[in-house]
């Protein structure tokens, strides 16, 4: 039976007979011997030894059966451990003209993705975001909250229509869904704390390193809670994610070289920043704001934070900060607005340290028919749009609230990568569909 690389990178199986089946990684070919490294299909390589004649057709990328004899030599690459072949079976002989090697464009690596999933950074990568998927369903399932699925093709809005993707759904209009709450609002009544991943489309015209048109969204919804609750849920759901896949991808992120001594210190509670706070801080700073024109203007309260008074904010924390108390205007029709503090919403956002900026988003949901109708009017939204998300609000309403978190985002920052659209085997962005 084949067995992978990892297996056999042991001292047990040294001197025994193995079988491999792979990729070609890489080719050195000297006058007597070549030296091929072998990929498996969990990334992983060893370097095999034949007699230079016998491999003599083999590509990059051609596919193989290797048997032969495990030994270990110092000077092997990937761990110290080698395979003197005996036999090679060839499935495939890739053609000469592999477009991927070691130095190519990013816009090379995005054109041919399908292709470059095979690098072993994407393949690190890759096996992050699966400790961080795994890690955000466990901590979930111990905490007793239940995982249900939203539709994507949605009737209204969420947060705003001119971030809309719209498409003919038979005989009417419909759209993308920006976000799985408010079916998770309806959710509740009937099975307590939920959540969900699903995929969320934004049609926004952004070209920045952290945005993306479609994106991993990671949702929760709980009845009876208040905002210390959900900032609870959302700071434990995050370190634990973290703590949890860096000690699972320590060779990943090492390969990545990515320190992980400040992700460590990503321990519960999170720092609480009020927004008033945030903006008498961005102003000490003489932080400005862009204008219209091109020009700079003082931060002033109402503004909302961007990318870049985010990344002000943080850029010498060592853990998540939240943002707790936005002006209302700046946030979405569903926001609750703080009875104590008219004008404000009891709603928070995540920033990541060193300039990552959002990672989540959440808060209190308004449960009052009338306020949250009169929101709606104001956003320039159809209340009969919502006919059902109202009825939600005359038939048993509850205090509740809950929370978004983008998994892209949160890659970024754990994996310290520069551009959000390496976090994703297949991005969208406004420019780019394919591959």
């Amino acid at each position: 039976m084949p067995l992978r690389t990892s297996d056999i990178k042991s001292s047990d199986y040294v001197g025994k007979e193995v079988t491999i089946r792979g990729w070609v990684h890489r080719l050195r070919k000297q006058k007597e011997n070549t030296f091929v490294l072998v990929r498996d299909d969990r990334g992983g390589v060893i370097q095999c030894i034949f007699p230079a004649e016998k491999v003599s057709n083999l590509t990059v990328e051609s596919s193989v059966e290797v048997v032969g004899i495990v030994s270990q030599d110092s000077r092997a690459p990937e761990g110290g451990f080698e395979i003197k072949g005996k036999n090679l079976k060839v499935f495939n002989i890739a053609g000469i003209d592999y477009p991927i090697g070691e130095y190519q464009s990013d816009q090379l690596l995005l054109d041919k993705r399908h292709l470059a999933l095979r690098t072993r950074r994407m393949i690190a990568i890759a096996k992050i975001r699966h400790s961080v998927l795994k890690f955000g369903r466990q901590w979930f399932i111990d905490n007793g909250w239940m995982e249900v699925t939203a539709p994507t093709i949605v009737k209204g809005a969420v947060e705003g229509g001119s971030t809309l993707f719209k498409l003919r759904y038979f005989d009417e209009d419909a759209y993308l869904s920006q976000s799985a709450q408010l079916y998770l609002e309806a959710m509740i009544f009937s099975l307590g704390p939920v959540w969900s991943l699903t995929p969320s489309f934004r049609a926004e015209k952004s070209r920045t390193v952290r945005h993306l048109a479609e994106f991993s969204h990671l949702e929760a919804e709980a009845p009876w809670v208040d905002l210390e609750d959900i900032l609870r849920v959302q700071e434990e759901l995050v370190s634990y994610i973290i703590q949890n896949t860096i000690a699972e991808r320590k060779e990943e992120l090492a390969f990545l070289k990515r320190d992980t001594s400040e992700l460590k210190n990503v321990q519960v509670p999170f720092e609480r920043l009020r927004y008033e706070k945030a903006i008498e801080i961005l102003q000490s700073r003489g932080f400005g704001v862009e204008k219209e024109d091109g020009t700079k203007r003082s931060i002033v309260w109402g503004d909302d934070l961007n990318i870049d008074s985010e990344r002000e904010l943080t850029k010498n924390a060592s853990k998540p900060i939240f943002v707790i108390g936005y002006p209302l205007e700046v946030k979405p029709f569903y926001v609750k607005e703080d009875p104590s503090r008219k004008g404000l919403g009891l709603a928070a956002d995540m920033l990541a340290p060193q300039g990552f900026g959002e990672i989540t988003s959440g808060g209190l949901r308004e449960d009052d028919i009338n306020s949250i109708t009169s929101r709606i009017r104001k956003e320039g939204l159809d209340p009969a749009a919502y006919d059902w998300y109202l009825d939600l609000r005359k038939y048993g309403s509850v205090p509740h609230g809950g929370f978004g978190l983008g998994i892209e985002r949160l890659m970024r920052w754990i994996t310290n990568v520069e551009d959000i659209k390496d976090t994703v085997l297949f991005p969208r962005t406004m420019s780019r569909v394919s591959p």
